[in-house]
This record gives structure tokens, sequence and C-alpha cells, in this order.
């Protein structure tokens, strides 16, 4: 066999070294789904799967999920997600609902490792205030580097400002202890705007991959408040390399928010 030739060798050398240090960007996507109910009133899981897959996500926190239930058809929504979308799927609900169930989800094109359904604290409903029970869903993935990665998908109480402060402290001493090492993305719903309590909680313990300009994502038309967020720990092992909101006003009453993070070299 004839040797290679010097500029082969280098040129393979090169090609070999760049895919070595090219960086392991995920693409990270939140989405309040509103139960499969669109602006228009429409119940359209396949227009909910066409907005996510034009984001090209590598990992999805979904919020407001129905599964069996009758207001939305009965339909296996995140099912029928994973199906139009080719993303594994994992449900957590929170709380029975019509005759189904209801709660978080996430929707991945990486390897599970494990998985978690956590309640999170609530006041429960009276007959003058309707709550809902409050959950977490965090999946252990292989990252693009070979390592494991938490994420999580969570939904904080709509109408209890102090369910909102207590969440926030119960995600920071569920996932984000000092002995936590895992690397974790948290993205979800939370009800909050960023200069509100929950939020500066949560921000003690995690980076927040927000865009500069805080830019608003609810009512999906018109929107005039930020609630939906990305965030992700520990800062040495993410760069937020963008974060937006996408302009998507027909398929839910949030819009969805995207962040692309670069992984951190060891």
């Amino acid at each position: 066999m004839k040797p290679l030739p010097a500029l082969l060798i280098a040129l393979t050398f090169c090609l070999q070294t760049s895919f070595a240090d090219a960086p392991h960007v995920l693409r990270v996507l939140c989405y309040n789904i509103h139960y499969g109910q669109g602006v228009d009133g429409e119940y359209n899981i396949a227009r909910l799967a066409n907005v996510i897959k034009a984001a090209k996500p590598d990992l999805v926190a979904l919020q407001e999920v129905d599964v069996g239930v009758l207001r939305s058809g009965r339909v296996h929504q995140l099912q029928k997600l994973g199906e139009l979308t080719g993303l594994t799927a994992r449900f957590g609900p929170t709380q029975h609902y019509e005759g189904g169930l209801f709660g978080n989800a996430i929707l991945t094109r990486l390897p599970i490792l494990d998985e978690l359904i956590q309640p999170l604290p609530y006041t429960d409903a009276t007959k003058e205030r309707q709550t809902y029970p409050r959950g977490a869903i965090a999946i252990t993935l292989q990252a693009p580097d070979g390592k494991p990665l938490r994420f999580i998908s969570t939904h904080f109480q709509h109408n209890v400002p102090e369910d909102r402060v207590e969440e926030a402290r119960a995600i920071n001493s569920l996932f984000a202890t000092a002995a936590d090492k895992q690397r974790t993305i948290l993205a979800g719903d939370f009800n909050a705007t960023p200069d509100a309590e929950p939020i500066t909680i949560l921000e003690k313990s995690w980076t927040h991959a927000i865009d500069t300009a805080r830019a608003p994502s609810v009512p999906s038309v018109n929107p005039k408040s930020r609630i939906d967020y990305v965030f992700y720990r520990s800062k040495q092992d993410f760069r937020t390399i963008s974060s937006e909101v996408l302009p998507e006003a027909m398929a839910s009453d949030h819009r969805p928010v995207l962040a692309v993070l670069e992984l951190a070299k060891p």
C-alpha cells in the first residue's frame, strides 16, 4: 500500500481536529401549548407540531398538555406530538382532568437515561379560588458530548403568588443545591415577570438565558408580559448563543421561547 501524501495526511488531521473541537450546541424550546387549543378556538395538534419542527429543537419543554381529556377530544396529545415531530416523548402528569390527565411534558432527540416526576408545593382549591396541582418532569439524557444532562419542564401556579415563591424555592432545593453537580436546563411557564420574586429566587441558583429585550410571551396575540423562560446551571457548563420569543401567534395562547446553548468543553 502506498503511503498517503503529506497533504492528505495534514487535511485528514485538520478535519478530525475540527470535528473533535466543534462546539456542542443545544436548541431548547419552551412552549405552553394551551392543551392544544389555538387562539382561533381550534384544537390542532398538527399545527403545534409544525411550530415545534420549524424551531429544529433538541429539547422541548411543554406545559398544559392533555392526555385523554374530554375537552380536547380524548386525544393523547403528547403521543401525537411525538409521532408528528419524530421526537421521543415523556409525560409528567400533575392532575386528573375530565377523565384524562393534564400536566407537563418533554420532547427530545437525545437518548434518555432516567426520568423523574416531581410534585411541587401548591395551595388546594376552594370555592372562592380555583388552583391546580403543580409539578415538574426531569429527564436525564445523554448530551452530544456523551455525558449526562438533566432537562426539566415545569409550570408554576397561575393565581397564587405565594405558591410561585414556594415552587421556586422547591426547584432550587430539589435540583440546584451545592452538592448537586448535574448539568441542568430548566424551562417552563413560571407565571411570573422577569423582576418578580420567583424569578429572583431562581436566579440565585440558575443562569437566565433570556434575551436582552426580555420580549413578552403572553398573550400570543399582541403579547405584553414575559412569563416563559429557559434557565441553566452551572454557569460554567453552558454559554447562551441566542435567546428569542418566536413570532407564533395562533397555535397557542403563549408564544414559544427558543434558547440556543453551547455546552462548555471539559
